[in-house]
C-alpha cells in the first residue's frame, strides 16, 4: 500500500511539473519561457520513467501465480526426521536466525542495494502456517506462492522448489511436528522498496524460477555424484558461485562466489572438514556470507556425494 501511495504521488509531481511547464510556455518573456519549460521538463521526463519502471514492477509483483495441490502429508517418524535433515541443511540458512525455523533476521540487509525488507518466515506454531493446509506450503516451497496467494519473492528466487516432492513432503512434517517459538512474521515478510519495485520492473532483478506443477523424483541417497548433483539442484550454490559454478559474475545481486573448481585440490576429507569448520585446507577462514554452517550439518554420504559432483565437473 506504501509503495501504491509513493506511486501516485509521483504520479501527481509528474502532473504539477507538466502543468508548470505549460504555464512556463505561455510567459511572453523568452529567457523566462525557455527556462520554465527545461526545468519543468527535465525532472518530468525522468519521473515520467520512474513512475512507469515502478508501475510494471507492482504490476509483476501480484503476477505470479500457482496451483496448491491438494495433499494431506502422512507425518512418519522416518519422514519428520528426513524433514529435519533437510531443514537443518538448507532451510535454516534463512530461516533460522533467532530460533529453530523461527524467522527473523532481514535477507535484505545482506543484499547490495536497498531493494526491499524481505523477512524470513517463523515456521513453526507461533506463526502463519498454522493456519496453512499442507498443500499450501508444498505450493510455498515448489513455488513462492503463499496462502493467500502473494509472491513469495526471495522464496522463489532460491532453488527451494527443486526438492524432490518426497523431500519437500518430509520438511512439511517436520515442520508441523515443531513446538511454537519466536515472533509471528510481521505482514508482508516481503516489502519491495520504491527502487526494488523500479528494477523489478525494469528487469534488472533476477528472475523467478518458473512455475513447475509436475513431479520431482530424486536418485537413491548415498555417496554418489549423481545424488551429488541433486543436493546441489536445491541448494543455492549456483546464485553466488554462477550456472557452472565456475564462479560468480560481477556486477550480481547475491554476493560473489569463486569458482568452486578449487575443490578438486582437496581431499574428500578435506572437503567435509571445511564444510564443517568454515576453515578450509590453506586455513582461509569462509565468508560468513557463505552458508558453510547448515551444509555442514549434512552427513558425511551427503558431502561426499555433493564432493564427488564437483570434482566431476569438466568446463565446456
Amino acid at each position: 500500500m506504501q509503495n501504491i501511495v509513493a506511486l501516485a504521488a509521483m504520479v501527481a509531481v509528474v502532473v504539477l511539473l507538466v502543468w508548470s511547464g505549460v504555464r512556463a510556455w505561455q510567459t511572453k518573456n523568452s529567457l523566462l519561457k525557455w527556462c520554465g519549460v527545461i526545468l519543468a521538463a527535465m525532472p518530468a521526463v525522468a519521473l515520467s520513467g520512474a513512475s512507469a519502471l515502478t508501475a510494471a514492477g507492482i504490476v509483476r509483483q501480484h503476477s505470479r501465480s500457482a496451483p496448491a495441490p491438494d495433499l494431506k502429508v502422512e507425518a512418519t517418524p522416518e519422514r519428520i526426521a528426513r524433514g529435519r535433515a533437510v531443514a537443518d541443511s538448507f532451510c535454516a540458512g534463512c530461516h533460522s536466525n533467532s530460533g529453530v525455523l523461527s524467522g527473523g533476521g532481514d535477507v535484505g540487509k545482506d543484499l547490495p542495494l536497498p531493494i526491499g525488507s524481505f523477512v524470513p518466515a517463523n515456521l513453526t506454531p507461533a506463526g502463519a502456517l498454522k493456519h496453512w493446509s499442507d498443500g499450501e506450503i508444498f505450493r510455498a516451497i515448489r513455488n513462492g506462492v503463499d496462502a493467500r496467494g502473494r509472491w513469495l519473492a526471495i522464496m522463489s528466487f532460491t532453488n527451494a522448489g527443486r526438492l524432490s516432492d518426497e523431500d519437500t513432503k518430509a520438511v512439511i512434517a517436520y515442520i508441523r511436528s515443531l513446538p511454537a517459538g519466536g515472533e509471528q512474521t510481521p505482514e508482508p515478510q516481503d516489502r519491495f522498496s520504491l527502487l526494488g519495485l523500479a528494477m523489478l520492473g525494469a528487469g534488472l532483478l533476477p528472475d523467478a524460477k518458473p512455475v513447475f506443477t509436475g513431479v520431482i523424483v530424486a536418485p537413491p541417497k548415498g555417496p554418489t555424484a549423481r545424488y551429488g548433483r541433486y543436493l546441489l539442484s536445491y541448494q543455492d550454490c549456483r546464485e553466488c558461485h554462477g550456472k557452472d559454478l565456475a564462479g560468480g559474475i560481477p556486477g550480481q545481486l547475491p554476493p560473489l562466489g569463486p569458482d568452486l573448481a578449487v575443490v578438486k585440490d582437496w581431499s574428500q576429507a578435506q572437503f567435509i572438514a571445511t564444510m564443517r569448520t568454515g576453515v578450509d585446507p590453506n586455513g582461509h577462514r569462509l565468508d560468513e556470507q557463505m552458508p558453510w554452517r547448515p551444509i555442514g550439518r549434512m552427513d558425511d554420504d551427503e558431502l561426499a556425494a555433493i564432493y564427488l559432483y564437483l570434482v566431476g565437473l569438466t568446463r565446456s
